[in-house]
């Protein structure tokens, strides 16, 4: 029996509708959260109803070193200004070796946000972009 180690370098693929937008290392804001409604039942001391109402969902953060990739990321954010349909997305976590430890699909993704890297000689560092985008939902 062989056991990935689960502590091993993570790296995440970003997809739009089948086409791959790169690899980033970085990924923060993969959640969901049910509001709740209270009713109170009259005559019903015991407990209070606990009611589920709508399904929120963060924005979700992808952080890299700048690549050659940035371009369709500039090509993706570029399209929305033309009117495009919201498409669906894929967010792989794959392992060093290229192995899939996990998978998310997003419904009706939308780029929010792209910020480029601070370039300054006198502060030499990684040059990264942070890639922000909304969905209304996870699928298969």
């Amino acid at each position: 029996m062989s056991r990935q180690d689960p502590g091993s370098t993570i790296w995440f693929s970003l997809s739009i509708d089948g086409e791959s937008l790169g690899y980033f290392n970085g990924c923060e804001g993969l959640a969901s959260q049910v509001e709740i409604e209270q009713h109170q039942e009259g005559g019903n001391n015991g407990f209070v109803w606990q009611l589920p109402t709508r399904v929120t969902f963060s924005t979700i953060r992808l952080t890299r070193p700048l690549t050659p990739d940035t371009a369709k990321v500039a090509k993706w954010i570029s399209s929305v200004q033309t009117g495009i349909e919201r498409p669906t997305a894929q967010i792989a976590a794959l392992r060093a070796d290229g192995s899939e430890v996990a998978r998310w699909g997003l419904i009706d993704v939308l780029p929010v946000r792209w910020t480029g890297p601070t370039l300054d000689p006198a502060a030499p560092a990684v040059a990264t972009e942070v890639l922000e985008i909304t969905h209304h939902g996870f699928t298969d």
